[in-house]
This record gives structure tokens, C-alpha cells and sequence, in this order.
């Protein structure tokens, strides 16, 4: 049987297959043959990418599990069950003046945000990933999140870069993006709706960072730096109620996408080179 409809690869929305431009968002040629590639369809559904974040970042917690089996953290404290080594950590792209003054290793300020230290570290950042992602997607749109994800993390990471932190990792300074980007959103929105997104998320916030400065091993510049990142970006590319998603924000999130899976590609690579050496 032959198919007539289509979902819209910028917006998702159902749409006939003969639409030379979609009724929704404007796209040219949305069925175009080249427009269904799984980047695409990718950037068109937002539980897809979800899914596929949160995918990749239990690959690699894995595969740092797997890179060091004789050592890998088997404990009874849960914060480090199933703890991979300094060493595996570091050779899949952890991030910190360690490996990027030393080793000029740059690159990892974007790999380090899909790095975990044990398996309650990997399922409270997946969980508030999953629960974020969700509001952000659904009042900024899908690439917006993920180049707020992005750009977050990276932003994070410099952050604690400057502010001296030898080694770090974790998906919490992307989704300190993502807060940030709440936030933004919460304030510049008003009304009852708008304040209440704002004091929900700014109550996270203080509790984040009470909790930072008890618990070790914590880096609340990272959590700062992705949430100003957040906020900066919510600014700058705006929000759905104000305007639709642009090319210039596709582009960029087009480059996030590219770019993190050339990293990660490397990582994984030169992780494994390093191992059998």
C-alpha cells in the first residue's frame, strides 16, 4: 500500500506526501527523499531524540564500565555502585584542566557530558533530562532543547575549566541548561502559568546547590555555568510563544548534533586504541 502522509521533518505534524510546502512550519519539499534521513527524522521527534540522548549516554557508561572490568566500582555505598575508573573515564573524553592543559584535549567539553561516575550519578541526570527536556521541547521546541543540552554542557564545563577543576563529568551541566532555560522562559512569561514554571524550578535550583555544597565531589561551577548558559541562550533564541524556531536554530542544532557524534565517535575510538595498547 502506497503511502500518502507524512510527518513534517521540522515539526512532526501529519502533512500529505504531495505537499510542495508544509501548511505548518513553511518547509520546502518536506517529502523529499533526503529530508527522511534519521538526522532528520531525529531533529522531527522529540521522544525520539530524547530516547536516543539518553540511549547514547547509557552506551558509553557502559563501555566505560567495560573498558576496566578487574576495577570497576563494586561497592556496597549506592553513590558508587558500578563506578568506572579514573583511567577508563579518561580516555572517553572526561574533561577538567587534567586533559585539556595537558593533553590539549578540548574536545572533551563537549564528550564529558555524556560521562557518568556510578549508576545513581547516570539515573538522576537521565531522570531529570527525561523530565526537563520535556518542558523546554514543549515551550522552546525540539532543536532548541537540544542545542540548549548542548551548548549548556560545553558552557558548564568552561566554567569549571576556569575555575580550576581537574577532572569532571555528567550530563547535570547540560541539564543545568535546560534549567536555565526554564528559567528564562518562567520570568519572561509572567502570568500564573509562567510564575509558577519559575518558582518550581528556581526551588531545584537551591536545593541543587545546598546539595552541591554538602555532598563531595560535586561541581557547582559547572551546575552555574549551564545554568547561566541556559539562561543566556532562552534570551537570545527565544521561546514558541514569541517566534518559531528559525534556520539559523536549525543550523545550530544540526552543528550540536554533528559535532557531538563526531566527538563521541573519536572518543570511543581513541578509548579503544588506548586499551589495547
Amino acid at each position: 500500500m502506497q503511502r500518502n502522509s507524512i510527518l513534517c521533518p521540522r515539526c512532526g505534524l501529519l502533512i500529505s506526501l504531495s505537499e510542495q510546502t508544509c501548511p505548518y512550519c513553511g518547509l520546502r519539499s518536506p517529502g523529499a527523499r533526503w529530508r527522511r534521513l534519521a538526522v532528520f527524522r531525529l531533529m522531527a521527534d522529540p521522544a525520539l531524540l530524547v530516547k536516543t540522548v539518553i540511549g547514547v549516554n547509557i552506551g558509553m557508561f557502559v563501555l566505560s564500565l567495560l573498558m576496566d572490568l578487574r576495577t570497576a566500582g563494586l561497592t556496597v555505598n549506592p553513590f558508587q555502585l558500578l563506578s568506572p575508573t579514573l583511567r577508563s573515564l579518561f580516555v572517553l573524553g572526561a574533561t577538567g584542566t587534567d586533559p585539556i592543559n595537558e593533553y590539549h584535549r578540548w574536545w572533551t567539553l563537549v564528550s564529558a557530558s555524556y560521562l557518568h561516575g556510578g549508576l545513581l550519578h547516570i539515573f538522576f541526570n537521565m531522570a531529570a533530562f527525561r523530565q526537563l527536556s520535556a518542558v523546554v521541547v514543549r515551550e522552546y521546541g525540539t532543536q532548541r532543547m537540544f542545542a540548549v543540552y548542548t551548548l549548556g554542557g560545553v558552557a558548564g564545563f568552561a566554567v569549571s575549566y576556569l575555575a580550576g577543576v581537574g577532572l569532571t563529568i555528567g550530563a547535570s551541566a547540560g541539564v543545568c541548561g535546560l534549567v536555565g532555560a526554564i528559567l528564562y522562559y518562567g520570568k519572561s512569561r509572567g502570568g500564573a502559568y509562567g510564575t509558577a514554571l519559575y518558582k518550581q524550578v528556581g526551588m531545584w535550583v537551591v536545593i541543587m546547590f545546598v546539595f552541591g555544597f554538602v555532598v563531595p565531589g560535586i561541581n557547582n561551577w559547572g551546575h552555574g555555568g549551564g545554568i547561566a548558559a541556559g539562561v543566556l541562550l532562552g534570551y537570545l533564541l527565544g521561546y514558541n510563544e514569541r517566534k518559531r524556531e528559525t534556520a539559523f536554530v536549525r543550523t545550530l542544532a544540526s552543528f550540536c548534533l554533528a559535532a557531538t557524534a563526531v566527538i563521541l565517535a573519536w572518543a570511543i575510538i581513541t578509548s579503544l586504541y588506548y586499551r589495547l595498547i
